[in-house]
């Protein structure tokens, strides 16, 4: 009972990173990297407010540094012409010593004496489970931004926003400023997962520097998780089965360790290759499809 919880406290919590990368890699098709460079950066801010007693003020600016973390990859995509995924990584790479200094130039910190919004809502209401408050907190989160994104896509920027991610050409040719809609897509996305960095160090009361690390990937399965479940047919659809998907990639997770079929350092590979085989769907598909028609053409 204790794992299928933790499970859905932490899946409603990816699930945040899940709708950020659901925007740059379905929504954008740009295959950004700062991912890692700005969960961590949401983490870090995030866990000093929470030490210095802010801890509602730590998750705001931990999701204002995320998209402005994307902003700079945005910039460096559009005005500098350099090449998406080195943009990421020129991101995520500079992210990394700015987050250490955050958290003066210490690799990780402890929230044992800081302020946390669970904390903050256990003292509110003592008579509700602690568990059931680490479930309600990122519910009311994962609720919150999927409400927000799906009413934003519908506006006039969302729909340029998609535009540009379905036909670049097309919107440019429309006199839309394709670089802004670019640049403003990553911020949304980095601010999401950023926000996702900052509920997490409170959730487990520490902040780490190698938090990050694989965090990507765990964002690209939660995603075609959701798709297996919910497809691809509408924003809506992909935003809310992220979500759905971060808590059964977490599931996933769960049993692989209950059943002790992989030991816990073989957690990410496993992440890899659930992203893999997701990925590579649609070739074996094709595949099968051209050995059907191999051998209907030998049976004639």
């Amino acid at each position: 009972m204790v794992l299928v919880l933790g499970s859905l406290q932490l899946g409603l919590i990816y699930g945040l990173l899940a709708i950020g990368i659901y925007i740059v890699f379905r929504i954008m098709n740009i295959p950004d990297l700062t991912a890692e460079g700005s969960f961590t950066l949401g983490l870090t801010v995030s866990a000093v407010c929470s030490v210095a007693g802010h801890p509602f003020l730590g998750l705001f600016l931990g999701m204002l540094a995320g998209a402005l973390a994307g902003v700079v990859t945005g910039l460096l995509q559009t005005k500098l012409m350099i090449h998406p995924v080195l943009s990421g990584i020129l991101t995520m790479s500079g992210l990394y010593s700015i987050n250490i200094m955050i958290m003066g130039e210490s690799s990780n910190l402890s929230l044992i004496n800081g302020t946390t919004i669970f904390r903050l809502v256990y003292k509110m209401f003592p008579d509700v489970s602690r568990d059931v408050v680490k479930i309600i907190i990122p519910a009311v989160f994962a609720v919150a931004f999927c409400v927000i994104l799906i009413v934003f896509f519908k506006t006039r920027l969302g729909l340029c926003i998609r535009a540009t991610g379905d036909n670049e050409d097309m919107v440019r040719a429309s006199s839309i400023n394709a670089d802004m809609t670019k640049i403003f897509a990553l911020a949304i996305a980095n601010g999401c997962i950023a926000m996702a960095g900052g509920l997490l160090a409170q959730y487990q009361g520490y902040a780490d520097i190698n938090s990050g690390v694989g965090i990507l990937v765990v964002g690209l399965a939660s995603v075609i998780i959701g798709e297996v479940f919910g497809g691809r047919r509408n924003v809506t659809a992909g935003i809310v089965c992220s979500v759905l998907g971060a808590v059964i990639y977490r599931f996933i997770i769960a049993f692989a360790i209950k059943s002790s079929i992989f030991p816990a350092y073989m957690l990410k590979f496993l992440s890899a290759v659930i992203v893999a085989v997701a990925l590579s769907i649609p070739a074996i598909q094709s595949y099968i499809g051209i050995h059907r028609i191999k051998k209907g053409g030998r049976t004639k």
